[in-house]
């Protein structure tokens, strides 16, 4: 098949599927400008579904202008067109797929923490409307010879890499899905019923509190491909170390062997082998960047390797992974913060992990009984 024939079937996916585009829907799509091959399939899909969309698409280098030559007045400010936006959309559709992955950086981290604390209240709306059912949404990406780049592939391979962990190779992808979303259900209410999560690997001793919180399994509604359940741990409960597998990328930057020590529930000591100043500024946004706001088993087995792009990367089949920062109100966390930072722990080789003291998942599966 085509890579343009799949990019329909994406957007076919992504409007029928993903986010249930219905008559009279205010849908807000934003992309590059290299992206819009996969913006015009959506547009016309969600016109076809009666909604009305409403495309944003991005310049190569605003963004870098923006923190190059902005006050700290400007970038302070939020838009209130973008709050408004926000507020009034029923589905937002976001692609990935730029210029250059590496754009911001050499923007300093401190402008950079400055627009995250300024915008943690459009986040914590923007939270709480699709926690509410208001506004649905999903992430995907497009793509780009960038992005092929950070991978390690070609174009054409990384094509084929992403059309696949989003099962679009399948003849009938929607119906892959749903029965993919039967799996992910399962796992999501086996881990309902258990209150402490022990992870144990190379340099990892965590222990996880999560009882009394909601296993959410992400289907492909959200993030496109999908692939985790997901929940809110209890702020105060993280206890022990982890060391992250593969480098902790955010905002374009890539932090290499992240080392975590927790105590009650809170970040009390960082290290990493490369960016460790940027890691300790982003800590230090506001409080709640020190505490969990998401813990994640990764179990997409279509997804096997490092991209350096989370959106696929924290679905590998295999891994679990943790955020920094602001949780998902429906997860039951209540973590607040303008940061959210996933990082990746790869389990496939020699990892465990202990539910309520069982031996419940090794070598990256759960284990059969369970």
């Amino acid at each position: 098949m085509s890579s343009d024939g799949r990019l329909g079937r994406l957007a076919d996916v992504l409007v029928g599927y993903s986010t249930r585009v219905g008559p009279g829907d205010l849908v807000a799509v934003e992309g590059s400008d290299l992206a819009t091959p996969l913006v015009i399939e959506i547009v016309e899909r969600v016109l076809s579904a009666g909604g009305h969309p409403y495309a944003r698409i991005g310049l190569d280098g605003l963004e870098e202008l923006r923190y190059r030559e902005s006050s700290d007045a400007q970038l302070d400010w939020l838009s209130p067109i973008r709050s408004e936006e926000i507020e009034r959309s029923d589905v937002r559709i976001a692609i990935e797929g730029g210029w250059n992955t590496r754009s911001l950086s050499s923007v300093d981290p401190a402008k950079l923490t400055r627009v995250k604390r300024a915008q943690e209240p459009l986040v914590r709306r923007y939270l709480e409307r699709a926690a509410n059912g208001e506004l649905r949404w999903v992430l995907t990406l497009f793509p780009t010879q960038a992005a092929a780049q950070d991978a390690d592939m070609s174009l054409a391979d990384y094509e084929d890499f992403v059309y696949s962990a989003c099962f679009l190779d399948d003849e009938q992808p929607v119906e892959r899905w749903q029965e993919f979303a039967v799996e992910l259900e399962r796992a999501g209410d086996f881990l309902g019923a258990r209150s402490e999560l022990r992870i144990v690997a190379e340099d990892t001793d965590l222990t996880v509190g999560v009882g009394g919180r909601t296993w959410i399994p992400s289907k492909g509604h959200e993030n496109f491909p999908d692939g985790e359940v997901f929940t809110g741990p209890v702020e105060t409960s993280l206890e022990g170390t982890i060391r992250f597998t593969y480098p902790a990328v955010f905002n374009r930057r890539e932090v290499e062997d992240v080392r975590l020590r927790f105590s009650g529930g809170e970040v009390v000591e960082a290290k990493a082998a490369r960016g460790q100043d940027f890691l300790e500024q982003m800590l230090a946004i506001d409080d709640g960047a020190r505490r969990v706001g998401e813990f994640a088993f990764g179990l997409n087995e279509s997804i096997t390797r490092f991209t350096r792009n989370t959106l696929f990367d924290e679905k590998i089949g295999g891994t679990v992974h943790m955020a920094l920062g602001a949780s998902y109100p429906e997860s039951g966390g209540q973590n607040r913060s303008a940061l959210h930072w996933d990082m990746i722990c790869d389990l496939r080789h020699g990892g465990e992990v202990y539910a309520d003291g069982e031996l419940v998942y090794r070598d990256g599966h759960f284990l059969t009984e369970f």
